[in-house]
Parts: C-alpha cells; structure tokens; sequence
C-alpha cells in the first residue's frame, strides 16, 4: 500500500503530547492524518489534517470515526474496546489489538496475564472493591505495606497509593483494585519495543528513570540507564519476551524494577509510545514516534541505538499556581549546551499537569545528567 503522498488515512485515538509528537513524524513523510478527541484545545489539532471532536469512551464515537480510515492507532488506552473489535471483524487495522489494549486496560488482568505468560512480576491480589482490601487487612490475610492501584483509568500517579496503614485507604475510590507487594528496588527501568505485523520487532536502549518522591511522576529519564551489562540484557529479554506474548503490534513500552539482588519484576506496560522514549527524538538514529509508525504501516523498522547520551527533565505545572501558562526562565535553559525544549501547547497549567519536557544530550551522560539538574531548578511552569 502507498501510504505517503496518497490517499491512505491514518487515524489516531486522542489528541494529547503523544499524538503531536506523532504526528511532526507523519508530516515528515506526507501521511495523511485524522485525530479523534474530546477537547477542542487538544495539542494535535493545529498539526492533523482532520480534527474529529468526540469523547474516546463513547462507542459510536470511536466507530463511526474508525470507519473513515485505513489503519488505527492510539496514544492513549482509555479508549472504547469494543468498537475496535467491531472495526477488526470489518478490516480495519488496528494497532495495538482490541484484545492487547482490553488486557492492558484493566491492572488486574494485566498482572494475571503476567503471571499466565511466565512473565516476572510483583506478587499480587485482586479485589473487586477497595473495601475488601480493609477487610482482608482485619482478617490478617495482607499484610502492610503494600501498593493499592486502581484497575481502571489510573495513569501517572493517578490511581496508585502506598499504603502503610489501614488509614491509607481512606478516601480511596471504592473501585476494583490490586494490592501489589511493596518492591524494594534499586532502579525503575524501562525498555520500548517495537514490533511490526510481519513480526519484525527492534528494542531500544534500557533506560533508568528517577521519579518525583510526592507527585509519583517520572521527573528525570536516562539513556543509557547506569547499570551494569548483564542487568540491562536481563531487561532487555524480559521486555522482548513481553511484547512477544502479547503479539502486539507498534510501540510496547515496558517498565520495570531492577531488585537489588538485580532480578528484572515488570511492574506496567503501555502499548504506545511513552515518556521513558522522549529523549529518543533528538539523541536516537530513530525516534519513538517514527518508529510507531514505521510499526504499525509495517515498514522496515528504524535503527534504535542511540547517536549520544539523552536525558529526558519532564516539565510538569508547578504547585500552587492554575490558568493560562507561563514558561518563566526557558530563554536561560536554550543557552545550555545540548538542550532542546519541547512545549506541548496545553494553554493551561496546573498542579503537576505534563506540559512540555526537555531533552539533554551529551556524549557524557552523567554531564547530560547534571545539566538536567540545572534545567530542573531553573526553568518554572507556572501562570499568568
């Protein structure tokens, strides 16, 4: 099939970051886009070429949308399953698979699929409802601490507590849910897979992330991640064998804890591409979008080591402050040698909220490291 220049249309499910930093690669070879979104200041709508308003859970919204393209994709999971299924049986492509996303949906049988697959993971209960988790608490049958996270609509740092004590439970959602034992961990690592329908798949470089202690967001990405060689081949296979289990098709982004006794445990995986592969756009021969793309068109897939060392700083709304944005000090970062920033283009800023991130290249990655540190302390997101 021509995809470039011709009448092929690629859909993508939601409008946010992802899907613009998708889409700079789709103008680069002349794909023609449509986006389907709930907002009408989603980042995606100045750069696709139609713009569909819709809300990404409503069913009717997501087929009738499916209906007008060729291949399907997402940049985000909470998407309506069940229309992708329907779109499948009528032969539209749709990568990842209704049947990867309806497992990757949902905590619970995410980490059950782990366990059926042989896959490391954490050790685990499900719960219909978080009331059941105090009950069993009482019943002695858990043990704190552990890790409660919701199985539904969870994403950075949303839907996910430590709790230390039965109060911790305390005005969580009474959800369906998972208490995952506590990991003591040296490093959270990450590794993005690749794969293509023909079954083609190409990982790239493992990479270490170091998160923000209150917001459970990942602040800081290093590529290379600082570990020993055997760790990151260990890492490397769990992922592979990961995406192979799935079968799934495009971008699988698997995060991971190395134990201190450096066994791999998977904690989560995100079948699109993912923050722990921004760096890749300025310090990759291939970047994560490209590479999607490449994925799912089941075209050669791109070379994925990387030109030079990368740390990727996320820019995330600064506390105390909501309404219009204000990059405040970003002239002082842009003198810094190997800093790129990336501005998602969400007008509005608040607590936390993702709104940019900045790339930190440089042949020495613990140099990469410290000019990040820089960046971090000097650049603020906050409001008018």
């Amino acid at each position: 099939m021509n995809y470039f220049s011709s009448n092929f249309k690629l859909g993508i499910l939601g409008g946010g970051q992802l899907g613009k930093m998708l889409l700079n690669d789709t103008r680069k070879f002349d794909i023609y886009t449509c986006v389907l979104d709930s907002s009408n200041e989603a980042p995606c709508k100045i750069a696709s070429n139609e713009f569909h308003l819709g809300d990404l859970m409503d069913y009717d919204a997501v087929y009738n949308f499916g209906k007008q393209v060729d291949v399907l994709t997402i940049e985000i999971e909470n998407v309506n399953v069940d229309a992708l299924e329907a779109l499948e049986k009528e032969g539209i492509k749709v990568y990842p698979a209704s049947k990867t996303l309806r497992t990757i949906q949902n905590k619970a049988r995410q980490k059950l699929f782990y366990k059926d697959n042989n896959l490391p993971t954490s050790p685990f209960t499900r719960f219909a409802y978080t009331s059941e988790v105090k009950e069993a608490i009482d019943h002695g049958s858990l043990t704190v601490p552990f890790v409660w996270k919701s199985a539904q609509f969870g994403y950075d740092g949303q839907g996910v507590k430590i709790v230390k004590s039965v109060s911790d439970l305390e005005g969580l959602p009474n959800v369906e849910c998972i208490a995952e034992e506590l990991v003591p961990f040296k490093n959270e690592l990450a590794v993005i897979v690749a794969r293509t329908p023909s079954g083609e798949s190409k990982n790239f470089p493992v990479v270490e992330m170091e998160f923000h202690p209150e917001a459970n967001q990942v602040e800081y990405v290093i590529c290379p991640a600082r570990i020993p060689e055997d760790v990151a081949q260990k890492a490397i296979d769990v992922a592979l064998k990961t995406s192979e289990a799935f079968n799934h098709v495009g971008l699988l982004a698997v995060e991971m804890f190395q134990t201190h006794d450096d066994n791999i445990l998977i904690n989560e995986v995100a079948p699109r591409p993912h923050n722990s592969g921004h760096q890749s756009i300025e310090a990759s021969y291939t970047s994560q979008f490209e590479q999607h793309l490449r994925a799912i068109l089941d075209l050669p897939l791109g070379r994925t080591d990387s030109k030079v060392g990368g740390v990727m700083v996320n820019l995330v709304g600064a506390e105390g402050y909501s309404g219009n944005v204000v990059y405040e000090n970003i002239s002082t970062i842009m003198g810094l040698d190997g800093v790129t920033p990336h501005i998602y283009g969400k007008k509005q800023t608040r607590p936390f909220r993702k709104m940019g991130h900045v790339t930190i290249v440089d042949q020495d990655i613990n140099q990469a490291r410290k000019i990040a540190e820089e960046v971090k302390s000097t650049i603020k997101v906050i409001s008018e």
